[in-house]
Order: structure tokens, then C-alpha cells, then sequence
């Protein structure tokens, strides 16, 4: 089944052109003209995948992304904008979009970042690995299934945050800098803003704590974070 992808933009040309491609490159498009539309329609029915453009009237992509991102934790979100300077593309990762695309693009570059992220949010094994946990404390991911359980539950994890806890956990304690986990998760250049990695910090420990799990994420002051076991 193709997997069905929401875009929305108050360009109908834009919408137009965006429709046709992704069809034809096998995926299910529905276009929104608003992020109030395309959030009530993922109330109705959840895609595999949002584009939002960040400048929309009424509710913008901005907002949307922070409200979608509130209530589907796992829903993979790509924002795009004319607007594309560091600060910006900081600004939208931060509020928890898991890729930043710049306008103008090339539709073709756009197909191969959705299924970038479709890869990385893929609950199939990939063929020829072999089966591998990332286990600390009461927390454990599934790198070829991109699940997480806490205490043996669902845990539910946006790809961003899923690859955020198996870099810190593939280190098994040790500490990480933030300059290693911004050039490793956003490939964007640290010296920018370091908050992107600081607030993703906030919302684990969120989910964590309200799970009363037994791992913490420490602040190493001046350098990065470490995983610990309370």
C-alpha cells in the first residue's frame, strides 16, 4: 500500500506541482491549503508523513508542526520554507520537525528526504542485518524495527528522538557533546544555535518522566549529555 503524505501550502500551483510528482513517484498525496486543515484532517485520518509549509494563513506550519507533534509523537513531519537560514531551520527542528527543506527545491530531492525518513521510521527489518537491541536500564530501541519499549511497553518516539537515545545508548553511559549529536542528527552546523539539542533533551526527559522511568538524561555541563540509570 502506498503510504499517504499530507502537504500543505497556500500555493495552489505549488500544491499542484507537489501533488503530481509524489503521485507519480508512488506515493497517496492529499493537499491542504492551511495548517487548520490538513490538522483536522489527521484527526480524521493519520498520514504517514506531513509537508508543511512554515508561512500559511491562520494557523502556520510552525504551529501545526508543534501542535501535530504534541499529539502524534511519531508522525514524521518535514517543514519547508522560504525562509531557509540557520536560524530558521533551527527554529523548525527544535519544535520537533524531523527534516528542513528549503525553498526552492527540486522535487526529486524531496521524494529521496521523505523516504529518507520513511527508512528511518520503517517498523520492518532491514534484509541481511541481523536482529540488535540498545538496552539501558529499563529502556530498550529496536534499531531494525525503529521501536522502543519502556518496562516491556510501547514507547512511542519520533525519529529524531529514537536516533538521539540509540546515539547516547551505542555509548553505553559515556558522555556525548552537543557539537557530535547536532552534526550527527540535523547535519546542521552547531556554532548556529545549540538549542535544537537542548530542547529535543526536554521533551525525552518529559516523556520520561511521566513513564516514572528509571533512566535519566544528564547534563555534562560546558560539553553534552549522558545517559544514567536512577
Amino acid at each position: 500500500m502506498a503510504e499517504r503524505i499530507y502537504v500543505a501550502d497556500d500555493d495552489q500551483s505549488l500544491l499542484d506541482s507537489l501533488s503530481s510528482f509524489l503521485t507519480k513517484d508512488g506515493f497517496d498525496v492529499e493537499t491542504f491549503q492551511n495548517g487548520d486543515e490538513v490538522m483536522t484532517a489527521c484527526e480524521e485520518a493519520l498520514p504517514d508523513l506531513a509537508l508543511l509549509d512554515v508561512v500559511m494563513p491562520g494557523t502556520d506550519g510552525l504551529s501545526a508542526c508543534s501542535s501535530l507533534r504534541r499529539s502524534y509523537p511519531q508522525l514524521p513531519i518535514i517543514l519547508m520554507s522560504a525562509k531557509d537560514s540557520p536560524y530558521d531551520k533551527v527554529t523548525g527542528l527544535t519544535i520537533g520537525a524531523d527534516d528542513y527543506l528549503g525553498k526552492p527545491f527540486l522535487p526529486i530531492e524531496l521524494a529521496a528526504r521523505i523516504r529518507a525518513l520513511f527508512r528511518r521510521a520503517n517498523l520492518a527489518p532491514v534484509k541481511g542485518e541481523t536482529a540488535r537491541t540498545f538496552s539501558f536500564g529499563s529502556l530498550a530501541l529496536y534499531p531494525e524495527r525503529r521501536t522502543a519499549t519502556l518496562f516491556g511497553e510501547n514507547f512511542p518516539l519520533t525519529p529524531n528522538e529514537f536516533d538521539f537515545l540509540a546515539f547516547l545508548m551505542e555509548r553505553d553511559g559515556a558522555a556525548v557533546s552537543r557539537e557530535e549529536l547536532i552534526s550527527h542528527l540535523w547535519k546542521v552546523d552547531w556554532k548556529e544555535d545549540m538549542h535544537v539539542a537542548d530542547d529535543l533533551v526536554k521533551r525525552l526527559r518529559k516523556k520520561l518522566r511521566e513513564r516514572e522511568s528509571d533512566v535519566a538524561i544528564k547534563t555534562v555541563w560546558g560539553y553534552g549529555f549522558r545517559l544514567a540509570v536512577a
